[in-house]
Parts: C-alpha cells; structure tokens; sequence
C-alpha cells in the first residue's frame, strides 16, 4: 500500500483532484493523508469535505485551524469572516453529517513510521505525552460536551506547556499546538504574532521544529499549516503546505523509505524535480 500525505487544501477541490490524477491514487491499494485545513478560503470546500468523507479508510485527516473554525461557526460560537467561504457547507443538505464526521477526525495520527499534525508539536512532548494530550482534546470535540469547548476555543493563552495545566485552558493550548503553532521561544512558549517566513521573526523565536532539546526530535513528523515556510524536510520534519490557496503549489509526499515530493501548480502543470 502506497501512503500519500497532502497539503493543506483549503477548498481548493479541483487542484486536488489534479494531484491525485498525477500521482495514480488508488482507492483500492493507497491511503491519502491529509494535513489539515480541508476547507475555507477556496470556491470548493463543500465538495472536498464531501470528498474525503467517502474515501473512508482509504483517507485520514487531522483537523486544522480551518477546519476547528468551520465547526465553531457552525454551532454559532464564532462570526464568520469576510474571507471565508463556508457558506456551501453551512446551507448544504449534508451539513450536520458532514459536520459531525468533521469533529470526530483526529488531532494526531501515527503509523511505525511517520506522524502526521496540522501545525507542530511544544518542545517538552515526547511521542507518549503527544498520543495522550491528543486523545484528552479529541475526547472533548468528540464528546457530548463539545460546545463547552467551542465557547472557549478561541484565544492565545495558555501560551506555554506546563504539566499544571486544568480544564478548558489546557485543552485549549493542545488545540493550539496541533492546529496553529509555527514559531516558539527557547522555552516552548508560542507565538501567534508572526507567520512569515523563516528569517522575518525576532531574534528570540525560532520555527517549532528547531528548538534545542525537542523531546519529539526522534520522530518523523509530516505537517502543514505554515504556506510561507513552502516545501521543508530537515529535523525530521517535513513540510507540505505549499501555497496552493495562494497560488502556490498543492503537494503530496510518497511516504516510505525515501519521501518522493509530487507538486502541481495551479494549472495542474507537475513541477520540475518534484520527485526527490
């Protein structure tokens, strides 16, 4: 079985559809892994969550900002913005199935090999501490309390780990790690100020993935989340939000062994050296 991990879609269906045409996706014999972020900001998020939905155990997703977002506007804990194009999903038939399937997806995934989130892992967790803070957040979302957590979500507090943490604030700052976190000092503590590239931060943060002394350094992390990082592998990580919401690239990496990088641009044109 072929493992393909892709990139953040944000509604961007077509694109998608392209990529798994270059890369011979088989439903049969392959299983997709998607990074998060499935909708909003594309024309098409309501199909793509339609999508994989039907994909069933050929498709694995972990839920990203976008997609935390989509539900809290949902149940009418959060405004919409003007940016986003939810409004399909919101007035379509299936939205309440599809909305439900959408909360019970995961924060983290893991295979013997590879892990997968949406945005990173805080310093101070190993691969024990990031399988039970992901399973304590998701029995929250998937339990029958989830609105509770929907009213508080929002918010850049808790910002570091501390083993101290109780109730609907440390729920709130797992959150926050898998599904927002690109940049943190020295200590772990996150920063959601800035999002650009690497070089534009002050001198005292640094990308998630190279704080000295990461206790998940020993693991093969896949994530997205972050378009102006682009196309990364080093630490162990890799990288595969590319931009394709902002006429970038949408990519997939074969998972195994090597990782072969596929990319497409936005007219479906396969990239030159996409495969590594």
């Amino acid at each position: 079985m072929a493992i393909y991990a892709i990139g953040d879609i944000q509604g961007c269906f077509d694109d998608l559809l392209r990529l798994l045409d270059v890369i011979k996706f088989s439903e049969q014999s392959d299983q997709l892994w998607f990074a998060g972020d499935l909708v909003n900001r594309g024309p098409k998020s309501l199909e793509t969550l339609r999508f994989v939905k039907a994909l069933g155990k050929s498709a694995v997703t972990v839920l990203g900002n976008h997609d935390l977002h989509l539900l809290a506007s949902a149940y009418k804990q959060r405004q919409p913005r003007k940016k986003d194009s939810l409004s399909q999903v919101l007035q379509s038939p299936d939205c309440d199935e599809l909305l439900h399937w959408l909360r019970h997806q995961r924060l983290f995934h893991f295979n013997d090999d590879y892990c997968l989130v949406h945005a990173g892992l805080p310093p101070q967790w190993n691969f024990s501490k990031t399988k039970k803070m992901a399973l304590k957040a998701e029995k929250v979302l998937q339990g029958a309390n989830y609105m509770e957590f929907f009213k508080a979500m929002y918010g850049d507090k808790p910002d570091v780990w501390s083993p101290e943490l109780t109730g609907l604030n440390k729920i709130r700052f797992i959150v926050n790690c898998f599904t927002r976190m690109r940049y943190c000092d020295g200590a772990g503590r996150l920063d959601f100020k800035h999002n650009g590239a690497v070089g534009s931060q002050p001198d005292h943060l640094m990308p998630w993935f190279t704080v000295p002394g990461r206790q998940s350094s020993d693991l093969k992390i896949v994530f997205g989340h972050w378009s102006t990082l682009g196309y990364y592998q080093g630490h162990n990580c890799y990288a595969i939000d590319t931009g394709c919401l902002w006429g970038g690239q949408l990519t997939a990496i074969k998972l195994g062994k090597k990782v072969k990088r596929i990319s497409i641009d936005c007219a479906g044109n396969l990239k030159p050296k996409s495969y590594r």
